[in-house]
């Protein structure tokens, strides 16, 4: 075996596990219901946890691009107004795109760090670092 191809070994087996899993990457739908004039997301944790990002960045990610008021209680979310299921998810699909999917190889595998006084989504799977806007 050339030397190459010894260190291209040794450089698949450094990967972390979940990088070589094939598992397709699923945000559950958002399950929201409209209460007088606010709007529940039931399962708002089970989402963000899914995602693997904390509560708080989606919400304030929501609230900006909903151009509302809002707050977590417990497990789901209440927002000020009247807001659909189709427009909820709309937004959250946005979210993965921008803070979730490596804009390198397009995988889920991603944390948001943080450089000096720049968050950066960096990639586990490519190593990719890409600069992110601030909420």
């Amino acid at each position: 075996m050339t030397d190459y191809e010894e260190l291209l070994d040794r450089a698949v087996e450094q990967l972390p596990q979940k990088v070589l899993e094939t598992k397709r990457f699923q945000v559950p739908k958002a399950y929201s219901m409209i209460q007088g004039n606010r709007t529940m997301i039931q399962n708002f944790s089970e989402i963000a946890d899914a995602m693997n990002r904390d509560p708080q960045h989606l919400l304030k990610f929501l609230l900006r691009e909903l151009g509302t008021a809002g707050n977590l209680e417990g497990t789901r979310a209440i927002l000020q107004g009247k807001f659909t299921h189709y427009l909820i998810n709309e937004r959250i699909d946005d979210y993965v795109k921008r803070f979730i999917m490596c804009h390198e190889c397009n995988r889920p595998d991603t944390r948001i760090v943080r450089e000096d006084r720049v968050f950066l989504l960096k990639c586990e799977a490519c190593g990719a670092k890409a600069p992110l806007k601030t909420l």
